[in-house]
């Protein structure tokens, strides 16, 4: 029970990583409030997890849901006690593709901005919506979902990359400001996971994966959910401004 009746809020929590941290933190008698922006999954996560779990629609990118969504949280909850960054997306595309000398495709431009949108500054949007009240209740602590690839680039994921590696950034930054108030501020960077996401991908590419991996297999979800219950605790007190890399070893390719 290491995290009972503290209050904890998950976004991008209705499938995937977000919604093992949700049951992992469950587990250990935390009180959850999760938040996507697909309003049935996210209720039926809820629904699935039991009582300690709640949804709420909110999208990351509109900060001013964002800030309803935190200060209701503690108005009917007194607190927010830590906070996981987890919702994301991809919108994969090479910066250029250049074909018998002509340029045939490209990045566009609406993807880099929504992937920037989300990822990045969604962090940024929750965080600091929920800061003040930490502050103002003597602590608590951040956990940001960065990934191998923000420390190693990948093929493809000029975007992804980019917020990935600025979330490291921010985290580093946020962990220096906001020590003093005692909040811990963490990133997890998990290898490829085996989310709904992923494993409708070719069995090609997962293999390929599973051959990157010198463990032999892609995390579960649960594994990265882990790593996040391990960083919310008491066990990881003096640890703050780390990047907790989950991959089994990963071996990042082209």
């Amino acid at each position: 029970m290491r995290l009972r009746d503290r209050v904890v809020l998950i976004t991008g929590g209705a499938t995937g990583i977000g919604k093992a941290t949700a049951g992992r933190f469950a587990e250990e008698a935390a009180k959850i409030i999760i938040c996507d922006v697909d309003e049935r999954l996210g209720a039926a996560t809820a629904q699935s997890l039991g009582p300690q779990v709640s949804f709420e629609q909110v999208n990351v990118t509109d900060r001013q849901a964002v800030q309803a969504w935190v200060d209701d949280v503690v108005a009917r909850r007194g607190r927010v006690d830590v906070l996981v960054n987890n919702a994301g997306i991809v919108r994969d595309n090479q910066l250029v593709k250049v074909k018998g000398g002509q340029l045939v495709k490209q990045m566009p431009e609406a993807d880099f901005d929504l992937v920037l949108a989300v990822n990045l500054k969604g962090v940024f949007n929750c965080t600091q919506a929920v800061v003040p009240h930490m502050i103002k209740q003597g602590g608590g602590v951040i956990l940001n979902a960065s990934s191998v690839v923000g420390l190693y680039g990948n093929f493809g994921q000029t975007n992804y990359v980019a917020t990935k590696a600025g979330v490291i950034g921010m985290t580093k930054v946020w962990a220096r400001e906001l020590g003093r108030y005692n909040i811990r501020v963490n990133a997890v960077a998990p290898g490829f996971t085996a989310t709904e996401m992923v494993m409708a991908m070719p069995e090609k590419v997962l293999e390929g994966m599973r051959a990157h991996t010198p463990l032999g297999r892609m995390a579960q979800p649960r594994d990265i959910a882990n790593a996040y219950l391990f960083l919310a605790s008491d066990e990881a007190s003096f640890i703050s401004g780390a990047v907790l890399q989950v991959d089994g070893g990963l071996v990042v390719g082209t």
